[in-house]
Order: structure tokens, then sequence, then C-alpha cells
């Protein structure tokens, strides 16, 4: 395996990352918690 192979790895491994946190970020089942955390420098004790 030459280092262009392994270059060519990374960036598929990493795009497929990208792209699955991508996913999981706009999942409807997360917009709740993600509008709870997003107040949460707003909220006083």
């Amino acid at each position: 395996m030459d280092i262009t192979t392994m270059r060519i790895v990374v960036t598929l491994a990493s795009l497929a990352c990208f792209v699955g946190i991508w996913f999981w970020a706009f999942m409807r089942r997360n917009k709740t918690r993600f509008e709870e955390a997003a107040q949460l420098p707003f909220t006083e004790d």
C-alpha cells in the first residue's frame, strides 16, 4: 500500500465521518435536545 492509497483511504474515511455526523445532527429526533442545549446559557440557577 503506497502513500497515495493511504491518503485516499483517509480522505474517504473522513468524508464518511463528516456525513455521518451531519446526518446525526439534522435528524428530527435530536431537534428538541439541541434546542434545550441551545438555551442552557440563558437559564438562571
